[in-house]
C-alpha cells in the first residue's frame, strides 16, 4: 500500500485466505474474517486464488495476473488450527466444521469414559462435538491463561515447554479418578502435547484416551506452516502406537482424512492436505527445510 492505493494479492494456489470488508470510512483486507468484526467492518465476499484487488479512490478493481495458473489449494490446517473458530471460511464457519470432526470421531473411534475434555483452545468445538454425538458429558480439564500465546508457534522446544506449563493448569477436581476422552486439534512435535497429558496424570486421572481431529501430521509444509522437517514430525517416524506409548495414554485415534473433509463441508479436490498425506500441489523437494526460500 502507499498513501493512494492498496493491493491485495492472493496467491494462485489461495492456500491462505484473504477477505474483502468494508466499512463506513473504506474498504478492509485481512486475512480472518473476525478482524472485519472487530472494527464493525461487513464482509464482503473472499478474494479468489490467483485474484488480485486494488483498492484506491474509484473504489474496487479486481485483475487476474495468475489466471493460466490458478489451481485451488486452500490449506485444509486452516479449519483444523489456525484459523479462529468465530470466523467463517469458504462459506463455511470454523467452529460448526471443528464441531462436526469431533462428532465424526466419536462415531469412529467410540470408548467407554466419564468425561470429553477438550485441550484450549482449538480443541473445544472438537470436544463439544464429541460429547454430542456420544452423550458422554462434556467438561473442562484445564484452566487456561489467557495472556500466553499459542505454543506451537514458539521458536524452540524449550520455549514451547515452558509455556505450555504457563499456559495451562488442571481442574483437579473434574480430573481425579475419571476416565478421560482428551480432545485435541492435532500432534505435530508431540513433545508439548506430552507433557499436557503428564498433567492429567499428575492430577490423578484414571484413564486418558486421546482423540485428534485430524490425521497423522506426516509431511512438512513449504506453505506458510512452521513445522520444520520430518525428522521433527512424530507421526512421520513412529506408528500410532509408538505415539500411544509416547505420550503415556490408554488409547489414540486420529479422525480420517475423508471424515474430516467431510466435516469442514467442501469438495476435498479443494484442499491442500500436503502434511496428512504427503500429495503436494506443486513438486517440492521434502529433504529442504522451511527456510529453504530465505536461504536463496
Amino acid at each position: 500500500m502507499d498513501e493512494n492505493r492498496l493491493i491485495g494479492v492472493r496467491d494462485p494456489h489461495g492456500f491462505r485466505p484473504l477477505i474483502l470488508g468494508r466499512h463506513p470510512h473504506g474498504w478492509i483486507l485481512a486475512s480472518e474474517t473476525p478482524a472485519l468484526d472487530t472494527v464493525g467492518a461487513d464482509t464482503v465476499r473472499e478474494i479468489s486464488p490467483g485474484e488480485m484487488v486494488i483498492i484506491d479512490k474509484a473504489g474496487v478493481r479486481s485483475t487476474q495476473p495468475f489466471s493460466g495458473d490458478v489451481n485451488p489449494s486452500f490449506c485444509s490446517f486452516e479449519f483444523v488450527y489456525f484459523a479462529r473458530p468465530d470466523g467463517r471460511l469458504g462459506g463455511q464457519g470454523v467452529h460448526g466444521a471443528r464441531r462436526r470432526m469431533g462428532m465424526h470421531l466419536a462415531t469412529q473411534a467410540p470408548v467407554d469414559a466419564d468425561l470429553v475434555v477438550p485441550v484450549p483452545e482449538s480443541g473445544i468445538p472438537g470436544a463439544q462435538g464429541y460429547a454430542q454425538q456420544s452423550g458422554i458429558p462434556y467438561g473442562d480439564a484445564f484452566v487456561k491463561n489467557r495472556y500466553i500465546g499459542r505454543t506451537f508457534m514458539a521458536p524452540t522446544q524449550e520455549l514451547r515447554e515452558n509455556a505450555v506449563r504457563m499456559k495451562l493448569n488442571p481442574v483437579a477436581e473434574n480430573v481425579a479418578g475419571q476416565r478421560l476422552v482428551v480432545v485435541e486439534d492435532s500432534i505435530v512435535r508431540a513433545t508439548t502435547l506430552r507433557e499436557t497429558l503428564r498433567m492429567l496424570r499428575r492430577a490423578d486421572a484414571a484413564e486418558l484416551h486421546l482423540r485428534i481431529l485430524s490425521p497423522p501430521y506426516r509431511w512438512p509444509c513449504f506453505f506458510g506452516m512452521d513445522t520444520s522437517d520430518r525428522s521433527k514430525l512424530i507421526a512421520a517416524n513412529r506408528t500410532v502406537e509408538e505415539i500411544r506409548q509416547y505420550l503415556d495414554v490408554d488409547s489414540l485415534a486420529y479422525l480420517e482424512l475423508d471424515r474430516m473433509l467431510t466435516a469442514i463441508g467442501n469438495a476435498p479436490r479443494t484442499f491442500c492436505t500436503a502434511c496428512l498425506t504427503g500429495d503436494y500441489p506443486i513438486p517440492v523437494d521434502i529433504n529442504n527445510g522451511k527456510h529453504v526460500l530465505e536461504g536463496r
